[in-house]
């Protein structure tokens, strides 16, 4: 199998040096300063091993490639804000033999939140989840950190919506020479919704940095709260924190790597980049859609959503808020709320 991964930042960017350093086929898909970087120089994988660089097939699009091969594998590490516009692009693109990839080729959406596969699952017959626990970082054009050890993730894969197949456990068998863990689970979305809940803390970092001092933790703890509740009453189910911890235990542990610090998260580095969009929207935007269908209030996920897009859009610094101020808008919004 070829891997093709429609986005090569911070997530996909790992994915695909990890399976080329196993020795997998791969193509990277970029665009810009990082297209001309990774074509230039190589992509450079920085890990715990050291500095790796993979001199791999760098495109900006399906049309550099001609005939896509009936063995290629699609890898969607886009952020959720920019699926629409890359499964529109490669969902035509011509397939050897006949048809398009839309019709016969996988697609994998390692992607935060649950709207992506939705998304894909419109116009792509085969649609497949990636819960991503991949501690990654988009250090520079060209360049990726991952700092996790010993395994640089772990990404639980299935069919979306449901199930399994031998495609996904051909793919979790590659990922796993590849410094990753791979479940092959039937129920990918009760992890993916598990994560939507951890991910929910990503805008209030962007907003006012690391979430580690009582009150951001507490803030935090009232922001999943309302996420949970949301998720109960729409009867979705997720993965419970204790089963996630069981999963995980100690496989995926941060160490310092040289000339790669660990900043934040996804959204976190969206504002230090000054992109001019993040992925707010598809995470707590998510709890409150369902909120306003289930009918239960969510004001501190509309509010931190709300936040994180006009900080992406007037690129304000990430994590210029105060804690103080956020805990008086959320109490704010909650009173208003009532």
């Amino acid at each position: 199998m070829r891997y093709v991964i429609i986005g090569a930042g911070a997530v996909g960017g790992v994915i695909g040096g990890r399976l080329a350093g196993s020795g997998h086929e791969v193509v990277l898909v970029a665009r810009g300063a990082h297209f001309e970087a990774l074509r230039e120089h190589g992509l450079r994988l920085r890990v715990p091993e050291g500095e790796l660089t993979h001199r791999l097939p760098v495109v900006d699009g399906p049309a550099a490639l001609g005939e896509l091969r009936p063995d290629d594998v699609l890898v969607l590490a886009v952020k959720t804000q920019d699926s629409v516009a890359a499964l529109q692009t490669w969902g035509p693109a011509p397939v050897a033999g006949g048809g398009t990839a839309a019709e016969r080729l996988p697609v994998f959406c390692a992607q935060n939140g649950v709207e992506g596969r939705r998304l894909a699952l419109r116009l792509f017959r085969r649609v497949y989840g990636v819960c991503v626990w991949l501690p990654s970082t988009y250090v520079e054009p060209g360049v990726v950190s991952a700092a996790g050890s010993p395994l640089t993730g772990i990404l639980h894969l299935g069919r979306h919506p449901h199930g399994t197949d031998e495609t996904a456990r051909l793919v979790a068998a590659d990922l796993e020479k590849s410094h990753f863990e791979a479940p092959v689970v039937a129920d990918v979305a009760r992890w993916e919704y598990a994560k939507l809940l951890s991910n929910l803390g990503n805008a209030l970092e962007a907003v006012t940095g690391p979430v580690s001092d009582e009150d951001a933790l507490a803030l935090f703890r009232r922001v999943r709260a309302e996420g949970a509740a949301v998720l109960d009453a729409a009867g979705i189910a997720y993965a419970s924190t204790e089963e996630q911890q069981a999963v995980r235990g100690d496989k995926v542990t941060l160490v310092p790597l040289d000339g790669a610090p660990r900043g934040g998260g996804s959204s976190w580095q969206s504002l230090t980049r000054g992109t001019g969009t993040i992925e707010a929207d598809y995470l707590n935007g998510e709890i409150a859609l369902l909120g306003r269908l289930h009918g239960v209030p969510t004001p501190l996920n509309e509010l931190l959503q709300h936040l994180a897009d006009t900080f992406a859009r007037e690129r304000r610094a990430a994590g210029s808020m105060p804690v103080a101020e956020l805990m008086r808008r959320a109490d704010e919004a909650v009173v208003n709320m009532r």
